[in-house]
């Protein structure tokens, strides 16, 4: 059975970069009918956030990612790592090195003065003596000293390198808190992990952790190292570029599948598919096909899959999506008119609410360019009139209300844009939103009437 696991530290949000890791996670688990795990690794005390663990399961809720069994957090499992340190220094497999600081910069320096790498020299592995007074021990595992290690990775190939390049490492701190890459390797043994599919920042930490695992006789998972994601330059991913937190795509009104679109894509693909359902990702994803090299973010990207997952979702979903940006349509009778105008145009939840509020809220102001443009010669005369014909056919569908600016454009024979122009502008302030028949029917004959009535006024003031 597959068992994968996504495991974030509580000191910040999840970031897009994480929630991709995360999903192909669990897209490999899900295929597989394993498990996918969720374990945060919150053993440093002093930077870990509530508030960030509560966006982290948060945005697990948001975008669906539902995970098996209990969350596991390292924070609670200390007496635990505090039994396996035991059995390595029992074992001899793991020693107390007393160096102080001070003899650990200076060796630095040394090493650093005379071009080498900068590492711990061994010098308490084989000690026997009297231990310095005062001085609190850390533990360091006792790493391989000739060969090399190596390990076949799903995404990048054969990794392997000199045991020269591992020095002993420091698994316990002078406090007795374990490190990351001693905790790490136990719980994905303990948690019966398969496959570890992470960020390529990790590349450097598989050796120690391969070291753990030898020294404590596991059986290592198979490895996958995702490549970064850059912006559009090439470079890191930023905050100014993308690099949000992802609860901040829900409140710019992103829909979670245009997000798992976007990311499932990001490093991954199958032929040129650019749109994909759950069930495609569930049914196409495999690790082995991820790319070795970094991928781009593109925000049109994002904002292309986010208009297509607008276009084809339900009236009804998006009624009740809508109410998080202060659009409420419950028992509007027209709701359905409404957003069949409007979702066809938006990129976005905020930029739908905005269609909706343009059409449904009286202007309060007017486009001066649009003004400018639309008002010239007879407009007002022809609005007028126009207005007097609605009046008298009192039309009750858009095609009723198409029907009588057909009627009024071929009587009085001008091209369509001397009536639809000011027209426009006279229902929604401006000479951009859906088409005016449709915008018409929604706002109902009284408010299209007022509306005429508000622009002659300002017209006439200005």
């Amino acid at each position: 059975m597959v068992v994968t696991r996504f495991a974030p530290s509580p000191t910040g949000y999840l970031h897009i970069g994480g929630l991709r890791t995360a999903l192909f996670s669990w897209l490999w688990a899900r295929k597989n009918k394993g498990k996918f795990l969720l374990r945060i690794e919150d053993t440093d005390l002093s930077r870990n956030s509530d508030e960030a663990l509560k966006a982290i399961l948060e945005a697990f809720n948001w975008v669906g990612l539902n995970y098996d069994g209990d969350v596991v957090y390292q924070s609670k499992r200390f007496d635990v790592y505090k039994q396996y340190i035991q059995k390595l220094l029992e074992e001899g497999k793991a020693y107390k090195c007393y160096m102080t600081k001070e003899e650990l910069d200076t060796l630095r320096a040394e090493q650093e003065a005379k071009g080498e790498r900068p590492r711990y020299d061994g010098r308490y592995r084989d000690f026997t003596g009297e231990p310095p007074a005062g001085v609190e021990p850390v533990i360091r595992i006792k790493a391989p000293q000739e060969g090399f290690i190596e390990f076949e990775d799903g995404v990048k190939g054969c990794i392997k390198i000199a045991a020269s390049e591992v020095d002993d490492f420091i698994i316990a701190r002078s406090d007795g808190t374990p490190t990351y890459n001693f905790v790490v390797a136990i719980d994905d043994y303990e948690m019966g992990l398969t496959d570890v599919i992470r960020g390529d920042d990790h590349l450097y930490n598989t050796p120690k952790q391969l070291v753990v695992y030898e020294a404590l006789g596991f059986r290592p998972p198979k490895f996958y190292h995702v490549a970064m994601i850059n912006n559009e330059k090439g470079k890191k991913l930023s905050k100014r570029d993308g690099a949000l937190d992802v609860m901040e795509y829900k409140r710019m009104g992103y829909l979670p599948e245009a997000l798992l679109n976007f990311l499932v894509r990001l490093g991954w693909s199958h032929g040129d598919q650019e749109i994909f359902s759950i069930d495609e990702m569930l049914e196409l994803f495999d690790p082995k096909d991820i790319n070795k090299s970094a991928s781009s973010y593109n925000l049109d990207k994002l904002l292309w899959l986010n208009a297509h997952y607008i276009k084809n979702s339900s009236n009804e979903k998006l009624v009740e999506l809508l109410k998080e940006f202060g659009v409420n349509l419950d028992g509007n009778e027209k709701a359905d008119a409404l957003l069949d105008a409007t979702k066809q145009r938006a990129k976005t939840l905020v930029d739908l609410a905005s269609e909706i509020n343009k059409i449904v809220q009286t202007p309060s102001e007017y486009d001066p360019k649009a003004i400018k443009k639309a008002f010239k010669g007879e407009a007002i005369k022809n609005l007028k009139e126009f207005v007097a014909m609605l009046q008298e056919a009192k039309p009750e569908s858009i095609e009723g209300y198409h029907e009588v600016m057909q009627k009024f454009v071929e009587a009085k024979e001008i091209g369509f844009g001397k009536l639809g122009q000011p027209l426009r502008v006279a229902l929604l302030g401006s000479m951009s939103g859906p088409g005016l028949d449709a915008v018409m029917y929604i706002i109902g004959l009284d408010e299209v009437v007022k509306r005429v009535a508000n622009i002659e006024k300002f017209l006439k003031d200005s």
